[in-house]
């Protein structure tokens, strides 16, 4: 009897190993399929060295990424299946930037997909004094979505696409010409080296990225599981538009928020408030927030806190600007003002850069600026700067942001 027992917990066993294997191997080729990806590529040493490295011994970095993306995955999901492309490649923002809309690369492309400013212009993402749309959720997405179906129409394989995405058209043109063919597995060859390592490695991190989010024993045995539910509800946040030059702490106060809470879902702004050089523009705030704001809020009864400056002999907006400590380009935009000419009498609206004490500030960085440079200025130490904005060295860009704590 006790025999015949243990045969059967053996064959349940077994046979539960048997389907897990087969629902592994499932996953694995329909994303393979749906990026046109032969399934040989299972066989790929690289790829399954990286698979297997990421599962034993990157798990908290990867699930990082994913908790990175909580806010952003399921309007990026639904925007991907409405533009008919691939799901995979919602995993192309997950390497390119681990889900961070302030990611920012050594070669000055930032947001979550990795804009290069050439590139976003073209695309249609704004970046200026005021703006930089390379950050913007959504915005970003929007111009990705048009860039990946451009690649695609012109080398008519969703990997192609993929890796031009990465290393550049002209470069995965060359590398077809030279290989004599676009099968994956020439392109990828370490030793003939037709692409640059990195696009070799960014192909097969995609492929891993994508089977690994949705692979259920992975998250089970991480406690992770819940991000099987990512994508499944509703939006995180919805769409507003309101007038140029609104504070956004007072955006922040109507919705019952605190201004770091608000500042969360908009990194696209590089102030507390909209541009004032457009007559609109818009904002994101959470998807529960909305009830709230269509019932209670309307931005024409805000009196937003700025200070009237009334223009002196001799005044400048060089002067006006070091005496506010706001750019003096922003005065000018404020006032609708395009010549350097003042007359004295003559009333400025000056922004307020700072509206409440308890709102975090920060610093645009600017050519010459060090980490130890701008800490001193603050009273701050460098490890406080770093903690805060989750640097992992000292490296840093000019144009870039940095939250600056309060003491």
């Amino acid at each position: 009897m006790i025999r015949v027992v243990f045969c059967l917990i053996l064959c349940v066993c077994f046979s539960h190993a048997y389907f897990v294997v087969e629902d592994d191997y499932e996953r694995q080729v329909e994303v393979l399929k749906n990026l046109d990806i032969d399934t040989t590529f299972l066989r790929d040493n690289v790829f399954a060295s990286m698979k297997e490295e990421i599962s034993l011994y990157k798990q908290k970095q990867f699930l990082k990424m994913l908790e990175n993306g909580t806010q952003f995955i399921p309007i990026l999901r639904n925007m991907i299946q409405e533009a008919g492309i691939p799901e995979a490649f919602l995993y192309m923002a997950m390497a390119e930037s681990g889900f961070s809309t302030k990611a920012y690369s050594k070669a000055k492309a930032s947001g979550l997909w990795q804009f290069m400013s050439g590139t976003a212009k073209i695309y249609g993402l704004a970046i200026d004094d005021y703006v930089d749309e390379r950050r913007d959720p959504i915005k970003s997405t929007e111009a990705a979505v048009k860039y990946i179906k451009n690649l695609y129409n012109r080398f008519g394989k969703w990997y192609l696409a993929a890796l031009a995405y990465n290393c550049g058209e002209g470069r995965v043109a060359r590398a077809i010409e030279q290989a004599g063919t676009d099968d994956l597995y020439t392109l990828l060859d370490d030793k003939k080296k037709y692409l640059p390592k990195e696009t070799r490695e960014y192909i097969r991190k995609i492929v891993v990225m994508a089977y690994l989010s949705e692979d259920k024993n992975f998250l089970f045995e991480n406690n992770a599981d819940h991000f099987l539910n990512n994508g499944k509800f509703e939006d995180a946040f919805v769409k507003k538009e309101l007038r140029g030059g609104l504070s956004m702490f007072d955006v922040a106060e109507a919705l019952d928020m605190s201004l770091s809470e608000l500042w969360a879902y908009n990194p696209h702004l590089k102030y507390f408030f909209t541009p004032p050089n457009k007559k609109k523009y818009h904002i994101y705030i959470p998807y529960d927030k909305e009830r709230l704001y269509e019932r209670d809020f309307d931005a024409s009864k805000i009196s937003s806190k700025f200070d009237v400056y009334v223009v002196a002999k001799g005044d400048s907006f060089y002067k006006i600007a070091q005496k506010y400590k706001v750019d003096h380009k922003i005065i000018k935009d404020f006032n609708s003002i395009t010549s350097n000419t003042l007359r004295a009498g003559q009333k400025l609206i000056i922004p307020s850069m700072q509206t409440s004490s308890f709102a975090p500030k920060y610093y645009i960085i600017k050519n010459g600026d060090t980490l130890f440079s701008i800490s001193s200025k603050y009273n701050l130490s460098v490890a406080q700067l770093k903690k805060v904005n989750k640097l992992k060295d000292e490296i840093i860009y000019p144009g870039s942001t940095l939250e600056i704590p309060n003491r």
